[in-house]
């Protein structure tokens, strides 16, 4: 299809950064000039990748100690990023909430937080259907800014290589500007108070946060007086990107093999996943996911059979190897108890360990009245709660946690604090795909899951 089909590493590997386009490949868009994308794609691949090797390899040690059961994933963002939205004020507030909730989980696990935003490259998304009818006009469905544009005409709709280049634009702006502000101290614990968005000041979480910060402002203050120095970790937060590899000629074109390493790696992210419209043992995205040195995730569930899971874990990771998988089970409050048990021993027989992250977002969407996609903030914190309890029963460990997020004051879900209603939606409803907790609500469910955390840990004293 285009001219990085021939690339082969100097070992005559027989996985290339091409290899997929043998394979039967969902959920990738049409375009009606292939030349022009063939330029588009040959265009990316000259280009600074995004990402180097050396974080990517930083990040797997880190998931392979949250694997053994020393760390803890918080990965959270928006389901679709747009193009947009790629300003500073709404970066700095995304930032911001993934710093406040890890603070949080950081007292109450009392453990290490490896931070993953869902951004700097999820702009495509996967859809039910290649195509959309309105009024009895049928056009190509809308795939995120990285294929074509939302407003329904047949221009918008026409798949448009140049923006690939564009997504790949605005991703590296974005890490860029988060890198800038995390380098230059915004994530310092010592001043947790910088983190803070409007809503604290009214939010019925006000207190609890604050004591929270309070709590670690004085120990780091205690800690640093009888070492006399500064500890270092407090000033600085390592933060990562993940997005889902949906269109893998964009994927491909910004994998390279790195010499140093003698691997190949996808540099558009440190974390690409799976999605489980993707996740066909035969299919071109498996395909390409084993062949890179990336740790990887997939999306898994209820529909997910034993033999397909097996058959996912020894091919994505046929060594074992520590931090190199992590699956994301999104079964849903009322099918996590009888599904979730299943996925941990089939996996438990093939003699691999894998990094387990709760989303509890996907399997819990539904339709309010007035025709809002919504999710309930008691369903989200339910499928949370049984998750932890499910692993801990089966010897397992729960190790993450991924959450559809924004640092705005939406009303996509309902319940919470403030006890959303379904009448509330249309209020601030702003997600052109799915809905995402707000800045309140993703605070309160960090400290839900710190306070089970702390709740379990006093419960195993006492049962001592």
């Amino acid at each position: 299809m285009c001219s990085i089909r021939a690339m082969r590493s100097p070992e005559s590997l027989p996985w290339h950064a091409a290899s997929w386009q043998t394979k039967s490949a969902q959920q990738q868009p049409t375009y009606g000039d292939p030349a022009a994308l063939e330029r588009v794609i040959a265009e990316l691949s000259r280009l600074p990748p995004i990402v180097v090797s050396w974080e990517v390899d930083a990040l797997l040690e880190r998931l392979a100690s949250a694997q053994r059961g020393q760390a803890f994933l918080l990965q959270g963002g928006d389901c679709a990023e747009s193009f947009a939205d790629c300003e500073s004020d709404r970066i700095a507030k995304q930032l911001k909430i993934l710093l406040q909730m890890s603070l949080v989980l950081l007292h109450g696990l009392k453990k290490p937080i490896i931070r993953l935003g869902r951004m700097a490259g999820q702009y495509a998304k996967p859809r039910s259907a290649d195509t959309e009818t309105r009024d009895g006009v049928t056009l190509p469905s809308f795939r995120g800014d990285l294929v074509n544009r939302a407003e329904f005409t047949p221009a918008a709709r026409a798949a448009d290589p140049q923006l690939l280049l564009r997504g790949y634009e605005r991703a590296a702006l974005t890490l860029n500007f988060v890198r800038a502000l995390v380098d230059g101290g915004f994530a310092d614990l010592h001043h947790p108070e910088y983190w803070d968005l409007g809503f604290v000041k009214h939010s019925p979480l006000k207190d609890a946060y604050h004591g929270i910060a309070d709590s670690i402002s004085d120990s780091l203050d205690f800690l640093e007086g009888i070492s006399g120095r500064a500890v270092h970790e407090t000033t600085h937060a390592d933060f990562y990107a993940s997005h889902e590899g949906l269109h893998l000629l964009y994927e491909q074109a910004q994998t390279r093999f790195i010499p140093r390493q003698q691997r190949w790696y996808n540099l558009s992210t440190h974390l690409p996943w799976i999605g489980m419209r993707t996740a066909q043992l035969d299919g071109a995205h498996v395909e390409y996911f084993r062949g890179i040195s990336n740790p990887v995730a997939v999306k898994i569930g209820a529909a997910m059979d034993s033999g397909w899971l097996q058959g996912l874990v020894t091919t994505l990771n046929p060594h074992n190897k520590p931090g190199r998988l992590t699956l994301i089970h999104r079964f849903g409050v009322k099918e996590i108890e009888q599904a979730l048990p299943r996925a941990i021993d089939a996996v438990r027989q093939t003699g691999q360990t894998v990094l387990w992250v709760c989303d509890p977002m996907h399997g819990n969407t539904e339709t309010s009245a007035g025709g809002f996609k919504t999710r309930r903030f008691e369903n989200i914190l339910g499928e949370l709660q049984s998750a932890f309890r499910i692993h801990a029963e089966t010897g397992s460990y729960l190790g993450g946690v991924h959450i559809e997020l924004t640092g705005d004051d939406v009303t996509e879900c309902t319940g919470g604090a403030r006890g959303l209603t379904d009448g509330d939606l249309q209020r601030a409803y702003r997600s052109t795909v799915d809905p995402r907790l707000n800045h309140e609500q993703a605070l309160e469910l960090a400290l839900l899951i710190a306070e089970h955390s702390q709740t379990r840990r006093a419960d195993r004293r006492h049962a001592r």
